[in-house]
């Protein structure tokens, strides 16, 4: 059974953000992500995967070496989704703002 990724379980993790960060100024094979790391070179290559299937690095080989690029047109999802929270609470908080007056004119009006 194949596990299917997004671009939120990429950036859930604070080692994929830090290596999308990474990856976003230049190409760089595992290794030099690695060394950057507290972590066996493993455990980076695990989270380099995890951002492969998330669509957000691709990996091409050059010569013996595997090259991660960013491909960071997938946080346009994340910005997208931010956006329209944003929105919806900006919302929520203006009719909120509204029963508040509603409220306090009511209670003015009444002393």
């Amino acid at each position: 059974m194949e596990t299917r990724r997004d671009v939120f379980q990429a950036i859930a993790d604070p080692t994929r953000r830090h290596i999308i960060g990474m990856l976003s100024k230049e190409p760089l094979n595992v290794n030099a992500i690695a060394e950057k790391f507290d972590m066996t070179r493993q455990a980076v290559s695990l989270h380099v995967k995890i951002l492969e299937d998330c669509g957000l690095v691709a990996i091409n080989q050059r010569g013996r070496e595997r090259f991660c690029e960013a491909k960071l047109d997938q946080l346009n999802e994340v910005s997208n989704w931010i956006e329209e929270s944003r929105k919806q609470w900006n919302s929520r908080f203006d009719r909120l703002d509204n029963f508040l007056k509603e409220i306090k004119a009511k209670n003015n009006g009444e002393k």
